[in-house]
């Protein structure tokens, strides 16, 4: 499924959208260079289930913990990933299929994600504000 995105609102709406059909046990994949609404659809995804904590990149801390109801959301910044060791040592397998895993930079660790997980796709339009959005594994309704 191929979606164009004209705003960031549009991008988090859509994040929310996704939230509604997840269970709390998914792994979801962010594909895409700095910029293109990564952050921004896993804060739909957030505002979805209530986190009241600000969501932002874990581009420093490597993870973020979002806590909401009977499970919790962990969003991963890969970026500065470039082993398995480095993987390893993130913590990142503990909470793969127990909780909702949201990976930016999933383009760093391709070979060690979930072979069932949700992938999401941005790339930058012609027009400043735009993205087209490639989503695989779920379908939206």
């Amino acid at each position: 499924m191929e979606i164009l995105l004209k705003s960031a609102l549009e991008t988090r709406k859509l994040g929310k959208r996704l939230a509604a059909q997840l269970k709390g046990n998914e792994t979801i994949a962010l594909f895409g260079d700095l910029g293109v609404g990564k952050t921004e659809f896993t804060k739909g995804i957030a505002d979805f289930f209530g986190v009241e904590d600000m969501v932002s990149s874990p581009t420093f801390s490597i993870m973020n913990e979002y806590r909401c109801g009977n499970f919790n959301i962990y969003h991963f910044d890969m970026y500065r990933v470039h082993s398995f060791e480095d993987l390893e040592s993130t913590g990142f397998f503990e909470f793969i299929d127990k909780n909702i895993v949201i990976i930016e930079w999933s383009e760093n660790i391709i070979d060690f994600i979930p072979k069932n997980c949700i992938k999401v796709e941005f790339h930058k339009n012609d027009k400043e504000c735009e993205r087209i959005m490639k989503l695989e594994g779920v379908e939206l309704n």
